[in-house]
């Protein structure tokens, strides 16, 4: 029987283990992890926080319980200390301080990210805190609920950051938004971003960009935060939300190669440099479907694609994976703002000739009530026609997620933007048209790419 030990019980870490015992019920998977939340959305800490998921509890996918009753075993509050290759064993203490010895024959490594913490004074003030695990938004959700702070600061406007602004807003605090940049949500450009900031203003949240916040000091009780350059803000609340890094100090010492941001090194089929060493999640380089090379791109559903993997070709199968396209969507209030692809930059600096264009088209039929503009920005190769890329920003009714979700798989199956035209989409008056609202963005593309052409053949 195939000795099959897994670090890390979250998105990969827990696929990993599922998908060895679908295809080989004789595998018996133990799990270490080093807290006692396995298989808990991470992504929906803020709502959580917001009071729009009441229960924390509700946030497991899978209860411990369940994950054990599908033959795996799960270590909790655990720690694993080291990795011996040679003799096939890691080092796990547990909540006493002692120390175990467990044998494999097949390892993944899902050990996740950490959250960035700029060297800033005073991050570890009371008050001030990351939120990267459930432990955070304990402390986030009880500083609010038992000292009523009444105004919050977040530093960093990426994902996390806008999702808190909208949740702390709910929660009936004033909210200060800060960004290093010039503009929030980099993931975007500036015109679907300005929708985003243009939403949180509407709703009360003070957005501060340029700002690179340079020290954190108590002010009596309450928090003072500044930069260099003469921002100052009191506060009673600090979320530090910029981002995440891959751990992989454990990997590190076993003699794992790490690459991109220090993220474990690992080839499509989710192997590590070191023999029947696997690797899944936010610890690993991904690999990018259209720039078709290894990048970091720490997300939720790729985590679950690479632990799906590595859990299968660890139990025998022989399994590759596909690649990431980057797509995401963020909701904040009534805005929803979503993105696959490459931008102009990356796609110019992949070594094509990429054309944007932005186009404004309804959700839905005007003559049929509540219908909401999306801004609509496609980007494709001026040489091929290929699409490269897209993004959407609009009121979230208008079905943004799921309109980016059809560019995505156009890019995944290197359609060019031309034939989106082509593809057979659903239609009724509430919900669409009978060209829906991509494809009239992807003539908008198409018609710019002619006129574009003409010139070159009339120049040439």
């Amino acid at each position: 029987m195939t000795r099959l030990l897994i670090i890390g019980g979250s998105d990969a870490g827990i696929s990993a283990a599922l998908r060895a015992r679908e295809l080989n019920l004789t595998v018996e998977p133990t799990i270490v992890m080093a807290d006692h939340f396995p298989n808990f959305s991470i992504c929906g800490l803020p709502f959580f926080i917001s009071g729009e998921v009441q229960d924390w509890r509700n946030l497991a996918h899978r209860s411990a319980e369940e994950i054990s009753q599908q033959g795996i075993q799960v270590w909790m509050n655990h720690w694993a200390e080291a990795i011996d290759p040679i003799q096939k064993t890691v080092t796990v203490k547990d909540p006493n301080g002692q120390q175990h010895i467990l044998h494999y024959d097949k390892l993944i490594l899902g050990t996740g990210g950490t959250s960035v913490l700029p060297p800033l004074p005073g991050l570890n003030l009371p008050g001030v805190y990351p939120l990267r695990w459930m432990t955070d938004s304990f402390a986030v959700q009880k500083h609010v609920t038992e000292r009523s702070p009444q105004h919050a600061l977040i530093i960093g406007a990426g994902y996390i950051g806008l999702e808190m602004a909208d949740a702390l807003s709910l929660r009936g605090l004033e909210v200060t938004l800060i960004q290093r940049s010039q503009s929030i949500l980099k993931t975007v450009d500036a015109s679907i971003s300005q929708l985003v900031q243009d939403e949180l203003q509407r709703r009360g949240v003070e957005v501060m960009t340029g700002v690179s916040v340079s020290q954190i000091e108590l002010k009596g009780d309450r928090l003072l935060v500044s930069d260099a350059k003469g921002f100052q803000r009191v506060t009673d609340l600090v979320i530090v939300a910029v981002g995440v890094n891959p751990s992989t100090q454990l990997a590190q010492t076993a003699g794992v190669q790490t690459g991109v941001r220090g993220a474990i090194q690992v080839n499509r089929r989710m192997e590590t440099n070191i023999p029947d060493i696997y690797a899944a999640g936010d610890c690993v380089e991904t690999y990018h479907r259209i720039l078709q090379h290894n990048t970091y791109l720490p997300l939720g559903t790729t985590a679950h694609k690479q632990g799906r993997i590595a859990g299968e070709n660890a139990v025998g199968g022989d399994r590759e994976f596909e690649g990431s396209l980057g797509t995401q969507v963020v909701k904040v209030f009534d805005v929803a703002a979503a993105r696959t692809g490459l931008h102009d930059v990356d796609a110019m600096a992949a070594g094509f000739n990429p054309l944007t264009v932005e186009t404004e088209a309804w959700d839905h039929k005007v003559y049929y009530p509540g219908a909401h503009k999306l801004r609509i920005r496609v980007t494709g190769d001026r040489t091929s026609g290929r699409l490269l890329g897209a993004q959407i920003a609009g009121h979230y009714h208008g079905e943004v997620a799921k309109r980016i979700d059809v560019f995505a798989t156009a890019l995944f199956h290197g359609m060019t933007v031309d034939a989106m035209s082509d593809l057979d989409l659903s239609y009724t008056p509430p919900l669409g048209s009978p060209w829906d609202a991509i494809q009239i963005a992807a003539q908008g593309w198409s018609r710019q790419f002619s006129e574009f052409s003409k010139v070159s053949h009339s120049i040439s």
